[in-house]
């Protein structure tokens, strides 16, 4: 699974979708870590806690950008879907017809949904293999095959499009504009560049995510891979959830230290005015599509081995046929990612923040057959660099507020930045 994800022209799926015979059987010998079964090219993951499910090969591929993308690729997925052959002798979430999936932040940076040939995927003790084949004919299950990445050694960090000097700047003039009234809160981005002697291979950071941070979702779209902590929505039986993250601070290490830190994050009001204004966004997004919904008055402090966010679990009753896709669609971008008032933010940000952030932010996950899925939120992921398979860009962003410190902004994406920057070591 090297760098490059491919030609994304020669894969493209163009006019209709085309007609699958889709098979899903339960098997034995899946490895206790999904990755493991990933080959080196092509690989497509999403695991947390060893549930979930990996592919590889190209079934059918959608790539889409515009700002009609996201009704694009619901439509294309409902004629892919309608027209399929699918005997699922398993009957979970995740099994039969599945699409992976990754979407810009904005609507000029592409995004794809892409079905592949093969999925193993397992959900508490069943495990299974999907194979999806042309009408005309329909694949035996694969062999599986354990296999080993290539240590990733000798990397290099160079500044992105902004130096850590240049972003504190953007962000104290952020803070201007806020405490100006033109906004109440923007996300700021900054990208670092990861310069490695030999070509990256993604199995290796993947499995070093998936390690460190089981509680995240750990993904692999077409070159983009991470393990985020945040859920955009899940669909699932009739049930819509999403945890909303805003509001971070640094763990030490220290335990003792780390619950004071922690108590403290609970009472900033920087931290909870960021926060609420994540929730409100989500909450109003959902409430459309729910009959009853839960959100909780003040949130939890969710602890991750490298920083602690405050957090928000929000639920609700689906009341209409609106896919996990769709749902996804009517959240992005959040204030979590974005800002408040979102459309001011989006402009400030296409202003000040100086880099293209591609799907960094940007939707991720996957969808089933009946609509059901889990998209969670492009974060600390890094893209590999299709041209040059020793490169990566990571990513990290911060929400600023009127109390922002454009120092303490800048640590708090150096923190954000250690998952990739540490999977990638040797």
């Amino acid at each position: 699974m090297s760098a490059s994800p491919g030609s994304r022209a020669a894969l493209a799926t163009r006019g209709p979708a085309p007609q699958l015979v889709v098979r899903s059987q339960a098997v034995d010998g899946v490895s206790a870590q999904l990755l493991d079964h990933l080959p080196d090219e092509g690989g497509l993951a999403w695991v947390r806690r060893g549930d979930g499910h990996v592919g590889w090969g190209v079934a059918a591929r959608l790539d889409v950008a515009g700002s009609n993308r996201f009704q694009e690729a619901m439509t294309w997925w409902q004629e892919l879907t309608s027209a399929a052959v699918i005997r699922d002798e398993v009957g979970v979430p995740g099994s039969g017809l599945v699409c992976f999936g990754s979407f810009g932040f904005t609507d000029q940076d592409p995004g794809e949904l892409v079905v592949p040939d093969v999925i193993v995927g397992r959900r508490g003790d069943t495990t299974w293999v999907t194979t999806v084949s042309p009408a005309s004919s329909l694949g035996a299950p694969p062999e599986l095959v354990v296999h080993e990445p290539s240590p990733v050694y000798d990397v290099a960090f160079a500044d992105g499009a902004r130096t850590g000097t240049d972003w504190s700047s953007i962000v104290a003039d952020a803070v201007r504009r806020i405490t100006a009234g033109e906004l109440e809160k923007v996300v700021l981005a900054r990208d670092l560049i990861a310069i490695a002697e030999q070509p990256i291979d993604l199995r290796w950071p993947l499995h070093r995510l998936a390690t460190a941070y089981p509680n995240c979702w750990t993904f692999s779209v077409d070159g983009l891979i991470g393990a985020t902590p945040e859920l955009l929505v899940r669909r699932e039986k009739g049930l819509i959830t999403s945890r909303v993250l805003a509001g971070t601070i640094r763990r030490t290490g220290d335990d003792e230290h780390d619950l004071a830190l922690a108590a403290s994050l609970a009472r900033s009001s920087k931290d909870l005015e960021e926060h609420e204004f994540a929730v409100r966004s989500v909450a109003e997004a959902l409430e459309p599509h729910c009959t009853s919904m839960n959100v909780p008055e003040t949130p939890f402090v969710l602890h991750l081995p490298n920083v602690m966010h405050l957090a928000t679990d929000v639920a609700g009753v689906a009341n209409n046929g609106a896919s996990a896709l769709g749902l996804a669609a009517a959240l992005h971008p959040s204030a979590a990612v974005c800002g408040t008032p979102t459309p001011v933010a989006r402009d400030l940000i296409g202003e000040i923040e100086g880099m293209q952030r591609g799907r960094f932010s940007g939707p991720v996950g996957w969808m089933d057959a009946s609509g059901d899925g889990e998209w969670c939120i492009a974060l600390r992921c890094g893209q590999a660099d299709p041209d040059e398979p020793r490169r990566m860009r990571l990513f990290a962003g911060a929400g600023i507020v009127a109390g922002s410190d454009p120092d303490a902004e800048l640590a708090e994406t150096n923190a954000k930045l250690v998952p990739m920057r540490d999977a990638l070591g040797d």
